[in-house]
């Protein structure tokens, strides 16, 4: 069993009409997403713009959602500056979140290093266990396997790893020589069948706001080793995949255009992104209808 469940949202952050964080959208948002069939949720990762909120506001969101939930809440509280981050980390555990995502140093591109140095002192700023979160495509910089495998074996609590690289033969070979215990979640969900593959446990998700019920059933058919049924849920969430993402509409964007399809009032993105571009919702109804939902 995957310590955080297989099946974990990268929320959005609700804002109101005036920009400002809707913490109580956001508690909303959080029961909703848990009742959909999320096993635990990451708050404040960029899904939820990190790069936009203030640390008072993602305190703020921190503890509006632990408030609404009692399930394990992974914090997006680490930037590119270690000591700026360390500190977010001690409040994060004040709070009461149950775990540290701890990104990849975005712009500055650390060396391997660096990178080993950085992610030590997170991890010794609190007793909460950290998942590591490699994203090369938006940080410039690959965690190197043997950084992350040297972290797994001589931190205890760096427990898992959000993988978004897109490289499933070298996370093969991540999980092969990982120690007992670390763990490797899919961060790129049209990949998740081909690290489940490989050993991966579960995924960080961005579709799954609105897919958590077909997602959680692909999960439980992987448990019971019914391919044919897991890969069958799997193509059927290709559109929302296909949808989640583009040149001119990013994630967050068409995940809360989605939400509003849905009835749930969660605001705009703030900029550099901005409002969803004309006919994003056209096209999340046209996705969510053809998964059954009523909208």
């Amino acid at each position: 069993m995957a310590r955080f469940g297989p099946l974990l949202t990268a929320m959005v952050t609700p804002f109101d009409e005036r920009g400002a964080l809707d913490a109580k959208a956001a508690g909303d948002l959080a029961q909703w997403l848990v009742a959909q069939g999320n096993d635990g949720l990451v708050v404040a990762g960029t899904t939820g713009e990190s790069p936009t909120i203030t640390d008072d506001e993602r305190l703020e969101l921190f503890r509006a959602v632990r408030a609404a939930v009692d399930v394990p809440l992974i914090a997006g509280a680490t930037t590119n500056d270690t000591a700026h981050s360390i500190g977010l980390v001690e409040a994060s555990a004040e709070i009461g979140m149950d775990a540290i995502l701890a990104v990849t140093p975005y712009y500055n591109k650390p060396s391997q290093a660096g990178l080993d140095a950085h992610f030590r002192a997170i991890a010794a700023a609190s007793a909460l266990p950290v998942m590591l979160y490699d994203v090369p495509g938006r940080t410039g910089r690959k965690i190197a396997t043997d950084t992350i495998l040297r972290l797994a074996r001589e931190v205890p609590t760096i427990v898992a790893l959000k993988d978004a690289s897109g490289d499933p033969a070298e996370t093969g070979r991540l999980v092969a020589e990982a120690p007992e215990g670390f763990e490797v979640y899919s961060g790129d969900e049209p990949l998740t069948p081909a690290l489940l593959a490989y050993g991966a446990v579960g995924v960080v998700g961005v579709a799954s706001h609105w897919t958590a019920p077909e997602q959680a059933e692909m999960f439980r058919a992987w448990a019971q080793r019914d391919l044919p049924r897991a890969q069958a849920l799997h193509r059927r969430l290709l559109p929302s995949f296909d949808y989640m993402n583009s040149e001119t509409c990013v994630f967050s964007q068409a995940t809360k255009a989605a939400l509003r399809v849905l009835g749930l009032d969660v605001g705009d993105c703030r900029l550099p992104l901005g409002p969803a571009p004309a006919g994003t919702e056209s096209r999340a109804r046209a996705v969510l209808a053809d998964l059954g939902r009523e909208v």
